[in-house]
């Protein structure tokens, strides 16, 4: 997964980095066919936002989060984003019973 932090009007240092790395990387243990990652941290006045867009197999996410802090923006985004991609795994997952119900089964 390729992943791109960028800010407006706020420096991007190495603990935040890391941070914001560890936490969006979480989501590749949900779904292995993520491509690119962008994320961009925003300082308006006291407002902290975070927003990322999720570039995946079949689907490109979008999520905005708002906090106290810079890290609590993270943190929300990285559960919004969690479950968006939760939701569009199963999407695409097949539910259905490779065997058939018990009637179709040999024996029965």
């Amino acid at each position: 997964m390729q992943l791109t932090i960028s800010g407006q009007q706020v420096e991007i240092t190495n603990p935040l980095r890391d941070y914001a790395s560890e936490k969006i990387g979480r989501i590749e243990k949900h779904f292995d066919h993520v491509t690119t990652t962008n994320i961009v941290l925003h300082v308006e006045k006291n407002r902290h936002l975070a927003e990322a867009t999720i570039h995946a197999a079949g689907a490109v996410l979008h999520a905005n989060a708002e906090g106290g802090d810079m890290y609590a923006a993270i943190d929300s985004l990285a559960d919004k984003l969690d479950r968006q991609m939760i939701k569009h795994k199963e999407k695409t997952t097949d539910h259905h019973r490779q065997a058939g119900g018990l009637k179709r089964q040999k024996g029965f």
